[in-house]
């Protein structure tokens, strides 16, 4: 490969302009060939050092990058949420990834083509590819072979650099200087690549099986159920999912028995990922989250670049009213956010509110699932605010203010997790939405002894997971551009979903 010397003291791959694409599968495919080369050449180099060659100079290579110029107030559709520009200017972003993210892609540019009817732009960016990043899916990179390096790796290529791997665009604090493009997407290529790396530490499966619609869950018995029906469910066909994956990057297809795990198998990691997997990734991801917020905030900020469709908390709750009883749901349409892992980035006093394509999904799940409807359904479902809370242990302090404040908030349920959950899709832009069971009712001295605990989960779990699985489904038959709606979007949003 040709090196070009040319840029400061950098070797990097000669350099390439933008050019002007009508056709998104046009513009897809030279960020796909841009990405390549400038991965490949930084691969290329490091190779080299490891092979023991003194390499002239650091090695630089960088993102490719699409941007698109308006100069024109025109409307477009405005009952659309996304696919435009809000006004006249230069708009661009970097680009990761982009055979991963191909659909995604080709559907944000072509609206964009499509709604202001000018050209998007390709190029390269001026910002630098990490070398922790520039390998492919599933690389591994042999440690013991660096320890005799003579010189450090950052001397000789790009690190990631936190300073530009941040959320200033989707939490609004985005502020360019004079002359810079605005962004295009919610996140730039490092902040994506940044996450991607994550969710495969996190959940021990690679990013590329993760699908468009997500269930979260605190507790391990439904992840035992949705295996097994994922399982049976391959056995028997898959229906309209065609492979079960597992921690481990596992994969069970259609037709085939889920093989027993081989000894010494993958230790499971801390917040496990299962996928059921259909085509176009418009299948079903569940994930372990385990216990408290900031689990719920960790894994949701990255699963939150691949731009999913949907998100969903499943799990165990507190009843607050003597008149739950243990087993009955909570579908959440409002937050008291105790969590605090978000302040920061989400102001408590932004209302996160209930999205009703949701809500109704869940709902209509709930019904068909239980067989009831109408004033039936109350029997065993309530709809109300849903408190999260950062101490698990808080029956142990004085919790008279904690009380108090649950009464004048009308909350009915308490968690560690639903709060952060929504929050996290409100801003980043996911819909989101919280179906909780009942297990105990601690301000009514009613908690489960060890065999009420069984058969409560036996029962139960089973039930909730089916509700959940449906409501999906029902929300993946709606089209995007009313799934991904307006509520979620500020006044001055980024084109891209």
């Amino acid at each position: 490969m040709t090196v070009d010397f040319s840029i400061g003291s950098h070797s990097s791959p000669p350099s390439l302009g933008f050019e002007a694409f009508h056709q998104a599968q046009a513009a897809v495919e030279r960020l796909t060939e841009i990405y390549g080369r400038n991965t490949a050449f930084i691969r290329a180099a490091f190779q080299d050092v490891v092979n023991g060659r003194e390499l002239p100079g650091p090695v630089r290579a960088y993102y490719p990058a699409i941007r698109i110029r308006v100069d024109t107030y025109d409307l477009i559709d405005s009952r659309l949420s996304f696919g435009h520009v809000a006004e006249p200017g230069v708009y661009q972003t970097t680009v990761t990834q982009p055979t991963l993210f191909r659909d995604y892609y080709l559907e944000q540019i072509g609206l964009l083509i499509q709604n202001h009817g000018v050209a998007v732009e390709v190029g390269e960016s001026d910002s630098p590819i990490p070398l922790h990043f520039a390998f492919p899916e599933g690389a591994y990179v042999e440690g013991e072979r660096l320890s005799g390096m003579r010189r450090p790796l950052r001397d000789l290529f790009d690190v990631p650099d936190l300073a530009v791997t941040d959320d200033a665009i989707v939490n609004g604090s985005w502020h360019g200087r004079d002359g810079e493009p605005r962004p295009l997407a919610p996140f730039t290529a490092p902040r994506v690549d940044y996450s991607l790396h994550r969710l495969q530490h996190y959940t021990a499966t690679a990013p590329s099986y993760f699908q468009n619609f997500v269930l979260f869950t605190n507790y391990q018995f439904y992840v035992d159920e949705f295996c097994a029906r994922a399982r049976a469910l391959m056995a028997q066909g898959g229906g309209d999912y065609d492979a079960l994956v597992e921690p481990g990057n596992r994969m069970t297809h259609r037709g085939e028995t889920a093989a027993a795990a081989p000894a010494g198998a993958v230790r499971l990691p801390q917040m496990p990922a299962y996928h059921l997997v259909r085509s176009n990734h418009s299948g079903i991801t569940l994930v372990n989250i385990g216990v408290g917020p900031s689990n719920a905030k960790t894994i949701t900020d990255h699963i939150a670049v691949l731009r999913p469709h949907a998100w969903l908390m499943l799990g165990h709750c507190a009843g607050l009213r003597d008149s739950q009883r243990l087993g009955d749901y909570v579908l959440a349409h409002g937050y008291v956010r105790e969590d605090h892992v978000l302040d920061d980035d989400l102001p408590t006093w932004v209302p996160v509110p209930p999205l009703a394509e949701v809500q109704v999904a869940l709902e209509q799940a709930v019904e068909e699932v239980a067989g009831l409807s109408g004033w039936e359904l109350k029997r065993i479902m309530r709809t109300g605010t849903v408190a999260s809370i950062d101490n698990r242990n808080w029956e142990l302090r004085d919790h008279t203010e904690l009380v108090q404040r649950f009464t004048q908030s009308r909350a009915i349920a308490l968690d560690m997790e639903s709060a952060t959950i929504a929050a996290n899709g409100f801003r980043f832009r996911v819909p989101y939405g919280t179906l909780l069971c009942v297990s105990d009712k601690p301000l009514h001295g009613e908690l489960k002894l060890p065999g009420m605990a069984s058969a409560f989960y036996r029962d139960q779990v089973n039930q909730h997971l089916e509700i959940g699985i449906r409501a999906l489904e029902r929300l993946r038959d709606m089209p995007p551009e009313r799934l991904h709606s307006r509520k979620l979007r500020t006044f001055m949003e980024t084109a891209f979903q």
